[in-house]
């Protein structure tokens, strides 16, 4: 293990940047967004960025492909240019746990190269949560926000940040920090899990039960009357899907422009109302059948057939971000008769 005094926290910056692109959580006017770091800019103190660090492995709209056509003849142009190489800081226990459920789509086969890259590309240096939020219950999903996951973690007190390397890449990446930090043992990274943990053992959140969910159990809620009541509000604005780390739902489309034309993919959400529009017409009708499909997605589908691996890793930002404070909390109280949903 090694550190480096929080005032000198610019050099370990620094020499990161000289080797790779560095990006961290800095302040903006509505929230911490991860940008790239560069002399002067300060690393926020936010629990949590707006949106997760999903957005660098599967970014929110990227080009897949273009096409130049003459007369009968079309060409296929790969676009795709290297990857950088790139460090993201200050990843928090829940959305590193993110990348694994993104991995189990996109890496199995047939492999998304285009994810695949930016993966094999990325470092991720994580950052014990020191003020978890009452909105957060990563704890129900196994998670440890005292002692998060990575290619290197990290955890910090008021004068010091602890790392430790967990991978090839991590003790890679350290190593080459070794003239901006000194070593040391575990004891001070030891008491600052102590101090999380007594706070993540008062969190309004940390009792929440999942055990009437997960895999298998499509017939037991799939017909639950309370599909109505708690559809009901929903706007279908698809603010929770945007926010949510795990979401990896995408649209392929072209665009025709004067030279050809461009194929590119955005995300989408199960939640809008042309999101299974074909050609003979829409699946889901409603807007029950839809709000039904993201929780089952989550709750149901997903751990059905990933070993019982839940499709949410109870970061809150659906929790905080929803207008209508509809969210995943509710709908797993409701359906497992702990709560009236309207709560």
């Amino acid at each position: 293990m090694r550190k480096c005094e929080l005032t000198s926290l610019d050099k370990v910056f620094e020499k990161i940047s000289s080797l790779s692109s560095l990006y961290l959580p800095v302040h903006q006017k509505n929230g911490a967004e991860f940008k790239k770091w560069e002399k002067g800019v300060k690393m926020s103190d936010a629990l949590n960025t707006n949106r997760s660090a999903k957005d660098f492995f599967f970014p929110q709209a990227e080009n897949l492909m273009e096409f130049k056509t003459e007369g009968k003849n079309i060409e296929v142009i790969d676009t795709r240019k290297e990857n950088e190489d790139f460090v993201l800081f200050g990843v928090k226990a829940c959305d590193v746990k993110s990348f694994e459920i993104l991995d189990r789509v996109f890496l199995v086969d047939p492999v998304d190269t285009f994810y695949k890259a930016r993966r094999e590309k990325g470092v991720i240096i994580s950052l014990a949560c020191n003020r978890p939020s009452e909105t957060c219950f990563c704890s129900s999903f196994g998670i440890d926000a005292s002692n998060p996951e990575g290619d290197i973690s990290s955890w910090m007190d008021d004068t010091n940040i602890y790392f430790k390397a967990n991978t090839e890449k991590g003790e890679k990446l350290l190593s080459s920090l070794s003239d901006v930090t000194k070593e040391c043992d575990d004891s001070s990274a030891d008491n600052q899990k102590q101090k999380i943990k007594e706070i993540l053992n008062k969190l309004p959140l940390k009792d929440l039960d999942l055990s009437e969910f997960g895999k298998d159990k499509t017939e037991k809620f799939f017909d639950a009357p309370q599909w109505k009541e708690l559809s009901d509000t929903c706007l279908g604005c698809g603010t929770c899907t945007f926010v949510c780390p795990t979401c990896q739902c995408y649209d392929i489309k072209d665009f025709k422009t004067n030279d050809g034309v461009i194929r590119f993919r955005c995300w989408d959400s199960c939640m809008y109302s042309d999101f299974t529009k074909m050609a003979h017409g829409n699946s889901r009708l409603t807007q029950l059948e839809r709000f039904r499909q993201r929780f089952m997605h989550k709750l149901v589908y997903y751990p059905t057939n990933n070993d019982g691996l839940f499709s949410c890793v109870g970061c809150g930002r659906c929790l905080s971000k929803c207008p209508i404070s509809m969210n995943i909390v509710k709908v797993m109280k409701a359906l497992g008769g702990k709560q009236d949903a309207r709560q």
